[in-house]
């Protein structure tokens, strides 16, 4: 059997505060022993689980890897709109004239993510 990834970790300046974003990104819940102060947070969601842990560097160049989120009860631009007033921000706005494209954001720790369409607006221009 092949192994398979329990977990994305995410380095970050306080883990507590980060993880308390992407909870209500992902409407997830935090691990049970994870309260304010823990080095390490984990988050677990119906898509993926994300560990945060706190390192002393700070974020200097872009992500190498990145998350890509797919709104599942709201559009792509509603979905942009929600993560905005949880504090995320606009980093580049790849959106096109037809409808297409996706938006790359940041979260409060500066790491990059994407906001794809939902499947029922890929459906919609199949």
């Amino acid at each position: 059997m092949a192994s398979l990834v329990r977990h994305v970790t995410i380095d970050c300046a306080d883990a507590y505060r980060l993880a308390q974003f992407w909870l209500q990104v992902l409407d997830g819940k935090l691990g049970d022993d994870d309260h304010p102060g823990d080095p390490e947070v984990l988050v677990e969601s119906a898509g993926v689980s994300l560990l945060f842990i706190e390192v002393p560097e700070g974020k200097t160049v872009k992500n190498r890897l990145h998350l890509d989120l797919q709104p599942q009860d709201r559009s792509r631009d509603e979905e942009v709109e929600r993560l905005l007033a949880l504090g995320a921000t606009v980093l580049e706005d790849h959106r096109t004239a037809d409808g297409r494209g996706w938006v790359t954001m940041t979260d409060t720790d500066g790491n990059e993510f994407c906001v794809e369409r939902s499947a029922a607006e890929r459906a919609a221009t199949a």
